[in-house]
């Protein structure tokens, strides 16, 4: 399979036999153009939405005619686990829920966390399984921040954890940037580009490995 780092949160998964699922896709025209990213409007035959907000639910700009997931569902033979977490440390009161999402694309298994706002509890991470490959923010504010999103990394133990939600030149969000979070992990790659093709034979092992993707948009 191959993943795109549109910007944000949102990535564009391609899956071998030609299956696009997008995750929250951005409007740039909400909160008074904070988001400089191009709009996201690939083809997509799923999109997965963890919450409700302009910057993550912008699901009218994409191509095609997507089933819309924001909980557990099925796009085309790709089975979709939601789990019902929140946004904030206040079990949702300061900013409400969230979900993240568990699937299978082509044997790797991926964890998409969303705008996770807390530590994990042994319920959830159970519920979440194994997993292959962790889409964490690391940016705080809204999300967790650098050293909260290393414990739970550490908690979920993917064997990649990828980074977003993270302030770039193209994020006016009063969120950090990925830095922080890169100087508390061992293992890191910059890969210098917004896409990687990833197999699951090709999955580093020995702890986890931080891969940092530049947005495609």
């Amino acid at each position: 399979m191959k993943i795109k780092w549109n910007g944000h949160a949102s990535f564009t998964i391609t899956a071998a036999d030609g299956t696009v699922l997008v995750t929250d896709p951005y409007n740039r025209d909400a909160y008074e153009g904070a988001l400089l990213y191009a709009p996201v409007d690939d083809r997509a035959d799923g999109v997965l939405v963890s919450h409700d907000h302009p910057d993550h639910n912008h699901v009218a700009a994409l191509g095609g005619a997507p089933v819309v997931l924001k909980g557990s569902g099925t796009v085309k033979n790709i089975a979709v686990t939601g789990v019902a977490t929140y946004h904030d440390t206040a079990a949702g009161a300061e900013r409400g829920a969230n979900t993240i999402f568990v699937f299978t694309v082509d044997g790797v298994r991926i964890c998409f966390a969303g705008d996770l706002g807390h530590q994990l509890s042994a319920e959830q991470l159970q519920a979440i399984g194994t997993v292959d490959l962790l889409l964490l923010p690391v940016g705080g504010t809204y999300t967790v921040d650098a050293a909260s999103a290393v414990l739970v990394a550490e908690a979920v133990a993917p064997k990649v954890v990828i980074p977003m939600h993270f302030k770039t030149e193209k994020c006016r969000f009063p969120i950090t940037g990925v830095d922080d979070f890169l100087g508390r992990m061992r293992r890191v790659k910059r890969l210098e580009k917004s896409e990687v093709e990833v197999t699951a034979a090709d999955l580093p092992t020995g702890g986890i490995e931080v891969w940092v993707l530049h947005h495609a948009r």
